[in-house]
Parts: C-alpha cells; structure tokens; sequence
C-alpha cells in the first residue's frame, strides 16, 4: 500500500523523492540535498557555534550524519525539520565537548609519550600573502567542483578540513582503502584540471 504524504510541502515532497533514490545509493540525489540545505544549515551552526571553520566543519559533519542514518528519517516530518535536529544535536555535542576540553594555552598536557608543552606558531601573514592565499584557494574551489560528488567529498575533507584518511573513513564510513583510492582518483582528475585551467592564462 502506497503511503500518502500529501500533509508535506510540495519542497518536502521534493525533498522526500530525492531521500529515497539516496537510499538507494543515488549520488546525485544526495548533491541536490547538499546544495538545497547547505547554504541554510552552515547558518544555523554558526549561530550555534559562533565561528566560521567550526560551523564549515560541523555543517559537513551533520550532513554526513544524516546521510548515514537516512533509514532513520519518519516522512511524517519535512527532511529539513530532521536535518536540522540532527545538526543541532550534533552541534551541541559539539560545543559540550569544547567546553570540557578548555585549556591555558601556557600549560601542558600529557599523552602517551609523557608530558608535552603547547606551542602556538604565530600564524599572522601579510596583506599580501593573505590576497595570494585567497587567489589561489578561489581557483582550487572552481576546480574542486568538476569533479564527481564522490570525490569532492573527500577531497574537501582531506584538504579542506585537514582529516586524516583514518578519520575520513570513520566520518564516512568507507574502508580506509577506498578512501585512499578515491583520494589517488580525485588527485589525477585534479591534476589534469589545473592543468588545463593553466593553459587558459
């Protein structure tokens, strides 16, 4: 028997379409999701959160959350009105974890091989390098985004977001090893885009 979920919006009705071919394993279903809701949740957690490269962080975080769990998702509610409960829960895991973790940057801490002091490096740049950076981070994005969705994810993750290939299999899910083959893919295809894109200036 056919469900009727005409108590959503037609956007939810949208929304829930593109839910279930991303059930599926549809790729492009779960970049249209990406691009319907990231602009609006990246908003949200910097308002939770209050930085910039946090909210970035968590904002992919949460997708990849919902995105794992999307069996989980009841049609009786607007994806969006569980995508953000699942943005905010993780957000204020977040913010809880912050809080327990403060520490003076002037003191020490311990791990494995014993106590250790923290050094901060002065990160300042110049105006100029700052201009540099910026170019350059600019023309990477652009070419970032013709590759497939499946190896944007990573690279952003890898690069963007500096995780380690341990942690983005753990984040997504994948056996390290596709991590590292997607990771050698998206380089290659990388590598052949900037290479083109240079022969344009």
């Amino acid at each position: 028997m056919e469900l009727n979920h005409n108590h959503l919006s037609i956007k939810g009705q949208q929304d829930l379409a593109l839910v279930e071919r991303a059930r599926k394993g549809d790729e492009k279903a779960y970049a249209e999701l990406l691009k319907r809701y990231k602009k609006s949740l990246f908003h949200t957690m910097l308002r939770m959160v209050r930085n910039a490269d946090d909210a970035e962080d968590l904002t992919i975080e949460a997708f990849a959350k919902a995105f794992r769990n999307l069996e989980k998702y009841d049609p009786k509610f607007g994806f969006n009105t569980w995508l953000f409960k699942v943005a905010s829960n993780h957000a204020i895991d977040f913010l809880r974890r912050k809080k327990m973790q403060t520490t003076s940057i002037d003191g020490a801490y311990s791990d494995e091989d014993g106590e250790r002091k923290m050094d901060i490096a002065d990160e300042n740049i110049s105006p100029m390098d700052e201009v540099i950076k910026l170019q350059k981070t600019e023309i990477m994005e652009v070419i970032v985004s013709k590759l497939p969705a499946r190896y944007q994810y990573v690279v952003k993750l890898k690069y963007y977001q500096d995780l380690s290939v341990e942690e983005i299999s753990k984040l997504t899910e994948m056996p390290t090893g596709t991590v590292k083959i997607q990771l050698m893919r998206a380089r290659d295809l990388l590598h052949h885009l900037l290479k083109n894109k240079l022969k344009e200036f």
